[in-house]
């Protein structure tokens, strides 16, 4: 028996309904309007490229999964790819046969990097900092996919991925990669303000002299800098993105 299934808040097939088909799940021989439907609704996922079927939601005629209905000519989807089986409006959608999906293009404006395995704008072409696989890691903030995710991707100057919403809630707590620490934005600006505040804040008598040990988390050289409690600046990239390596502080007349 084949049953009918719509999200919440979604009417049911009729003239009106935004869906112009239903795919019926290999799986389960239930009818869904899309892969993430039937996921959020069973205890199983839908393998996509599996779906062979599709009911016209205007006159019912169950057909090969294809673009236009075979019975009364309604288009299904501006965008309908035969690999994915996606149905969608047109969003200047490709298949990128090496990602193994459909992406939002235009084609034109994205390369597709062997290494990272991903599609990338061609902005960062040569000029991204490459992870092997790195769009198969789930997001280090939500621990959700990210290669087939809808929501759009972030590159850290790292190379790690955040999805893009994920990447703005991190922003309003702190400026580190949650993997490896590293930067997560140009701080130039921000490091430059903090050389005045260093200036302008004088540590305590007993403290002016005091040396650290520090490991610098953007270009990870190793330093000894004077202790300051505004932070510490790394003396081979100037950042202040540093964590005390070592023990406690040596006074200068010691060393």
């Amino acid at each position: 028996m084949l049953w009918l299934l719509v999200p919440s808040g979604i009417s049911g097939p009729s003239r009106t309904c935004p869906f112009s088909s239903l795919q019926i799940a290999p799986c389960c021989d239930k009818f869904y309007i899309c892969r993430l439907c039937h996921d959020n609704n069973e205890d199983h996922p839908l393998d996509r490229f599996k779906v062979k079927e599709v009911q016209c939601t205007k006159c019912g005629k169950i057909q090969n999964a294809q673009q236009i209905c075979e019975e009364c000519s309604t288009v299904f989807g501006e965008y309908y790819c035969n690999i994915c089986h996606l149905f969608d409006k047109d969003k200047k959608q490709y298949h990128c046969e090496k990602c193994g999906i459909c992406r939002i293009g235009p084609k034109e404006d994205f390369f597709h990097c062997l290494k990272c395995n991903l599609c990338l704008s061609l902005s960062l072409q040569g000029h991204h900092k490459c992870i092997e696989n790195v769009s198969r890691q789930n997001c280090p903030i939500c621990l959700e996919d990210i290669h087939t995710s809808r929501v759009v991707a972030h590159v850290l100057p790292c190379g790690h991925l955040l999805h893009r919403t994920c990447y703005e809630e991190m922003l309003k707590e702190g400026y580190r990669c949650p993997l490896c620490m590293h930067s997560a934005l140009d701080m130039t600006r921000y490091w430059r303000q903090l050389d005045n505040e260093v200036a302008q804040t004088p540590m305590p008598t007993e403290y002016q002299n005091m040396t650290v040990e520090i490991l610098c988390n953007d270009c990870s050289a190793r330093s000894t800098v004077q202790f300051h409690i505004l932070g510490m600046k790394c003396k081979s990239c100037e950042s202040y993105n540093t964590a005390q390596d070592g023990g406690c502080g040596i006074p200068l007349e010691q060393q």
